[in-house]
C-alpha cells in the first residue's frame, strides 16, 4: 500500500504550480502526489516533461484527480456538452499515459460541484452517464489508466452518492478500467458503515481517499481509522490511500469547497507540513502496512 497526499492542501487556487509540491510531498514521508487535471488542461510539452523528470527525480508516484465542469459533463443531455466531454477525457487521459499516471478518479461521470438551482434528472443521467464512461473507459484502459468514480455526499453530487450505488453503476458499465473510488469524508456523511460500505465496494475498489469529518488531515477528527484498516484488509486493498484535506481559506479552492472559517488555529507553512508529516506516520501506524 502507497501513501499520497493532494497537492491543494497546500493551495488556494486549483491551477497552481503542482509540480513543486513532489519534492516536498517525498520529504514529508508520502510515496504519492495526487495532481487536478486542471493542471494539464493547457499543459505545455515543457510543463510536462517537468512533471514526469520530476517524479523520476524524487522517485514519487502520481496520481491524478479531477471534478468536471459543466461543460465536461458525461451525463449531459446536450450532445454538444458531450463531445466537448469525451474530448477533454480523451486529451487529458493521453496526457496521463505520458506521465505515466494509472489512476484517474473524480466526480469523472457527471460535473462538479453540483448546481443545485438546475433540473435534476437523476435516472436520464444516470444512463446517459452509463454509456458515456463506457466510451471513456475504452480510452481510459488503451492508456493504462483505472478511471475511478468517486462516490459523493449529497451536496456535491446526486448520481453516486453511496459504495452500492457506485457497485451497480460500475456493473453497467461493464469495462475493467471503471473503478469504484471512496472517499473517507464523503463515506461519515452518506454511510450507515464505513467499513461496510468498503467490504461493498470489494474489489471494484480503485482508489481510495482518505480525510476526516473536518477535511483535516486523518488523526486530527472523529473518524474510525481502525475500523476502516480493517475493512480493507477484509477486502484485499493493495491500492493508493491519498489523503485529500482541505483546511485553507480563500480562493478558488476555498471556495468550492466551502471552507468559510478557519480550520487551523496555526496555518502557517511550517505547521501545514508538521501535520502532513505526523498524518502520514499515523495511518501507516493504524493501518499497519
Amino acid at each position: 500500500m502507497k501513501y499520497g497526499i493532494y497537492f491543494a492542501y497546500w493551495e488556494k487556487e486549483w491551477d497552481a504550480d503542482q509540480a513543486s509540491y513532489i519534492k516536498k510531498a517525498k520529504e514529508l514521508g508520502f510515496d504519492i502526489l495526487e495532481i487536478s487535471c486542471a493542471a494539464l488542461k493547457d499543459i505545455s510539452k515543457a510543463g510536462l516533461d517537468r512533471f514526469k523528470e520530476t517524479a523520476k527525480e524524487y522517485d514519487m508516484v502520481l496520481t491524478a484527480g479531477y471534478g468536471p465542469a459543466a461543460n465536461e459533463n458525461l451525463a449531459s443531455a446536450d450532445e454538444a456538452v458531450v463531445r466537448h466531454a469525451i474530448e477533454f477525457y480523451t486529451d487529458i487521459l493521453g496526457k496521463l499515459e505520458y506521465l505515466d499516471i494509472h489512476t484517474l478518479g473524480g466526480g469523472i461521470y457527471s460535473y462538479w460541484p453540483v448546481d443545485y438551482s438546475r433540473p435534476i434528472d437523476k435516472k436520464g443521467d444516470w444512463e446517459r452517464s452509463v454509456k458515456n464512461v463506457r466510451t471513456v473507459s475504452r480510452i481510459a484502459e488503451d492508456c493504462g489508466v483505472d478511471y475511478c468514480l468517486e462516490v459523493l455526499n449529497r451536496f456535491e453530487g446526486y448520481l453516486l452518492n453511496t459504495a452500492k450505488e457506485a457497485v451497480q453503476f460500475v456493473e453497467e458499465v461493464g469495462t475493467p478500467a471503471v473503478k469504484v473510488m471512496l472517499d473517507t469524508f464523503h463515506m461519515n456523511i452518506e454511510e450507515d458503515s464505513m467499513p461496510d460500505a468498503i467490504l461493498t465496494a470489494g474489489d471494484k475498489l480503485g482508489h481510495f481517499h482518505v480525510g476526516e469529518n473536518n477535511r483535516r488531515v486523518p488523526g486530527k477528527g472523529n473518524i474510525p481509522w481502525a475500523e476502516i484498516g480493517k475493512a480493507l484488509d477484509r477486502a484485499g486493498y493493495q491500492g493508493n490511500v491519498v489523503m485529500e484535506p482541505f483546511v485553507l481559506t480563500g480562493g478558488g479552492v476555498g471556495s468550492d469547497i466551502k471552507i468559510w472559517r478557519e480550520m487551523l488555529p496555526d496555518a502557517s507553512l511550517e505547521k501545514l507540513d508538521e501535520d502532513a508529516k505526523n498524518s502520514v506516520q499515523f495511518l501507516r501506524h493504524v493501518f499497519g502496512r
